[in-house]
């Protein structure tokens, strides 16, 4: 099992050029599932677990791992799904989103798999299970399903939007009127509580579901003149999205003379080290990673105290 995750260190070349590697896995039945490598810290056997009082009832335990903690999330009954029954033989995916970590109880793991975001789409519109998908794809024939983690953790553990009284500036957000914000990301509970927050400062906010659809606006905006563009105070976006993922948004942004100036902050959920890099790799101004409203607010204000001196 430890098999499967020796290499992820060694992938990171894949970022940066519109791919990444799904880890397959299943719950309670046939179909695939899936989520990125890099969310993952490793695939193990569950070695104990011990219920707790008053936690959600999708949360089926914690365990420890190298003297830590971890709770240990039943993602079948999560995604409303028949929940797995834990054993000394089940299988967890170990994972860290939004400087969190916990496991995930699931059926097996299959394999990982080399994937172009290009060949990777938003789910069908629709009720049931594609509420908790960011994204399908087909490999080898096989539907995958790519679950919405922050949307499953959100549900477990509600989030909070509100910024601290503290950290409000009220001379800066005076004069943001006007302004417009870019928010970029496939997952409606990510962008919501960007949205949310970003809003609370008194800017503008325009949304794309993923780089393409970002790039695409932004390419409207410049035919239309440096006067659309001067009213974009600056872009937020996720790291991986189909079709065209955070990195490649950057580096085509940079590409294009019209556009190469913005300011563009990642916004993730993913490995903070990793990211930094990658941030300096592909031309992006900053990094936040998600969800800190206090520290989202600080980026956008000091943003906007920059453009306004």
């Amino acid at each position: 099992m430890a098999g499967v995750m020796d290499s992820v260190n060694q992938r990171t070349q894949l970022v940066g050029e519109n791919r990444l590697e799904l880890l397959m896995f299943n719950l309670n039945g046939r179909q695939t599932f899936a989520i990125n490598v890099f969310k993952i810290q490793e695939v193990l056997k569950l070695s104990g677990l011990t219920k707790m009082p008053h936690e959600h009832p999708a949360v089926c335990g914690v365990t420890n791992l190298r003297g830590k903690t971890v709770p240990i999330i039943n993602l079948s009954m999560a995604i409303k799904m028949p929940p797995i029954t834990p054993t000394s033989d089940s299988t967890i995916i170990v994972t860290e989103y939004n400087r969190s970590v916990q496991g995930f109880l699931i059926g097996g793991v299959d394999r990982i798999v080399n994937m172009n975001w290009g060949d990777i789409s938003a789910p069908p519109k629709g009720a049931g299970r594609n509420h908790y998908l960011t994204a399908i794809t087909r490999y080898e024939g096989t539907l995958v399903e790519i679950i919405d983690v922050e949307k499953v953790l959100a549900e477990i553990v509600p989030y909070n939007t509100d910024i601290s009284d503290d950290i409000l500036d009220q001379n800066i957000l005076s004069q943001g009127e006007g302004r417009r914000v870019l928010i970029v990301d496939d997952s409606p509970v990510a962008m919501g509580q960007a949205s949310s927050t970003v809003k609370k400062l008194g800017l503008d906010v325009v949304c794309a579901t993923n780089g393409l659809e970002a790039f695409n606006i932004l390419k409207g905006w410049a035919e239309q003149g440096i006067e659309e563009i001067d009213k974009l105070l600056m872009i937020i976006t996720d790291a991986e999205m189909p079709e065209m993922d955070g990195y490649m948004l950057t580096t085509a942004i940079r590409q294009d003379d019209r556009l190469k100036h913005l300011f563009i902050v990642l916004h993730t959920s993913l490995s903070g080290n990793f990211n930094k890099a990658m941030v300096k790799k592909v031309g992006c101004d900053g990094f936040l990673s998600k969800f800190q409203p206090d520290e989202l607010a600080e980026v956008v204000q000091s943003r906007l105290k920059s453009v306004i001196r």
